[in-house]
């Protein structure tokens, strides 16, 4: 089973369109898992061997709070630019709900 759920969280992840962001909590639950599922969802997928397609910026916490390290910001940032995501200087997409993706499909 948990094979089989580390697949789905990876394909579910790749399937956001540009644009769009989920939570780690509607990824895991759209993938089958239950209410701690979401705190599984960064280690499986750090474990896909192609890492420059997983959509990471697509992927943000509850309410739209997004992780941004150091390291990454600048080019988080540009990437959320780009596909139409506004975030306000305490790390919140502005627009949460106009670019949430429900990958359940309901």
């Amino acid at each position: 089973m948990a094979g089989l759920f580390s697949q789905r969280v990876t394909e579910l992840a790749l399937s956001i369109p540009e644009g769009r962001i989920t939570t780690y909590g509607a990824l895991a639950k759209a993938a089958g898992g239950g209410g701690q599922a979401a705190r599984s969802v960064s280690s499986i997928l750090s474990k896909y061997p192609n890492q420059g397609v997983i959509p990471w910026h697509r992927i943000v916490y509850a309410g739209g709070k997004v992780w941004i390290t150091p390291e990454r910001e600048a080019r988080r940032k540009e990437l959320y630019e780009l596909e139409g995501i506004f975030i306000n200087e305490k790390g919140i997409i502005q627009n949460f709900e106009d670019v949430f993706y429900d990958c359940t499909g309901d």
